[in-house]
């Protein structure tokens, strides 16, 4: 039943994400074109009319771009419009913008993740994220999607005082985590040490394919031996 809740939840800030991308954002764009239109049919007739109307397009502008950062935030949709490793690099830039310490992503560049678990991944790592920015005494996060033995791999590795009392905070966080990564036949697992932070890594089998016939039309290599390369280490 919380899952049902869930998905139709994600189903509901889907539509908000689509109102707010596909026709607020463009009315907007439209009362801008016609500002600028205005502006010159009356900038012989009010010569102050230029200043006026270069301010409110830049009030405009900023409202459009306000407006994307929250179509974005409602809806992963940027994953399939722009690709995992760009979503995932704009998460991480937010990350930053509200953390003392460090965010960094290590991305294999030359993996090409599935739409439908590339989805999944930025959903975990958005939950993952939030859970770290949280942890008491965390200075570093490292995000990293890499092929390792046969899957593709993404971890969310973090410093924070990974105790119990601070795991068990976030159990909303968690409950998430399962429902993307069951929804997408992910295996996920957490770890955590007293006084070395937390690890959670999602992983999902490589297509056979790409582990016999080498690189693919996607890019996705394997190592001699049916063994895919591993590009980034955790550490």
């Amino acid at each position: 039943m919380l899952f049902a809740a869930i998905s139709e939840h994600e189903a509901v800030l889907a539509r908000i994400s689509r109102l707010l991308h596909d026709d607020v954002s463009q009315i907007l764009s439209a009362v801008g074109l016609q500002l600028d239109a205005m502006r010159m049919d009356f900038r012989e007739q009010a010569p102050g009319v230029d200043g006026r109307a270069s301010e409110i397009q830049e009030l405009l502008e900023h409202a459009i771009g306000q407006l994307r950062e929250i179509s974005n935030e409602l809806n992963p949709s940027i994953v399939e419009r722009a690709g995992l490793q760009f979503a995932l690099d704009r998460l991480a830039g937010n990350a930053r913008d509200r953390f003392p310490g460090a965010v960094r992503l290590h991305f294999d560049a030359s993996l090409r993740v599935p739409t439908i678990l590339a989805k999944a991944f930025y959903k975990i790592t958005e939950c993952a994220l939030e859970t770290a920015l949280a942890a008491p005494g965390c200075s570093l996060i490292d995000i990293y999607v890499k092929r390792s033995q046969g899957e593709y791999v993404l971890e969310i590795a973090d410093n924070g005082n990974a105790d119990d009392t601070a795991a068990g905070s976030q159990p909303l966080r968690r409950l998430l985590m399962d429902y993307y990564a069951s929804k997408s036949h992910v295996t996920l697992k957490l770890q955590r040490a007293s006084g070395k932070g937390s690890l959670v890594r999602a992983s999902f089998p490589l297509p056979a394919a790409n582990l016999e016939a080498g690189p693919n039309e996607n890019g996705v290599s394997s190592a001699p031996g049916g063994r895919s390369q591993n590009h980034a280490r955790w550490h």
